[in-house]
């Protein structure tokens, strides 16, 4: 690795020591021609590659952490500019972006989903748009569907299939089944008195 920087330190080195000779012999380098051959060089392999480790390494990075208020403003712009808004349509159409995305965002979506509920301008909000009439003709046809059938039986499935579940269920039947006992004793205990 220690070679290849070398090896781009040589090159710089020995771009500025070709443009020296060429001062020295009365013809100066024009600014375009340098920035030609430095661009010329960064596109060959070993400037590219030399480029990228020296981008992976730690103190590097470091070195380049940005200004989180340009970070900020630049990443505002690019999503509020019709450019980054196709961008991000065309992007989140990729199914595995779309998945990693969506779990990067998820525990943050969580929260405000949570501190929304609390929220009585959002219940209210909320309340309204579930009284809408359309909504709930919307939610009926919904309901009606052989996908949302076949979901719903396979959600109960699960659940009946859960040990959580059945120990539940086990407790509500015994509860049951004891003031069933209480309530026949009870008449039991009327009709002989």
């Amino acid at each position: 690795m220690r070679k290849r920087y070398m090896a781009l330190g040589l090159g710089i080195l020995l771009l500025f020591s070709g443009c020296a000779q060429q001062n020295s012999e009365g013809s100066q380098p024009s600014y375009d021609g340098t920035k030609k051959m430095m661009v010329d060089m960064l596109k060959t392999d070993e400037g590219k590659e030399a480029i990228h480790e020296l981008m992976t390494e730690e103190d590097m990075r470091e070195e380049f952490v940005m200004d989180q208020d340009m970070v900020k403003k630049t990443i505002q712009d690019t999503l509020t500019s019709e450019e980054g808004r196709k961008y991000w349509q065309e992007i989140l159409k990729d199914p595995e972006f779309a998945k990693t995305f969506a779990q990067s965002m998820q525990q943050e979506n969580e929260k405000m989903l949570k501190a929304l509920m609390k929220d009585p301008e959002y219940q209210a909000m909320l309340i309204d748009v579930l009284k809408d009439p359309e909504m709930e003709k919307s939610a009926l046809e919904l309901m009606k569907t052989k996908e949302y059938r076949e979901q719903l039986n396979t959600v109960m499935q699960e659940n009946f299939d859960s040990p959580y579940f059945q120990e539940k269920l086990n407790e509500m039947l015994k509860k049951i089944a004891e003031e069933n006992k209480a309530s026949e004793k009870e008449g039991n205990n009327d009709s002989k008195g």
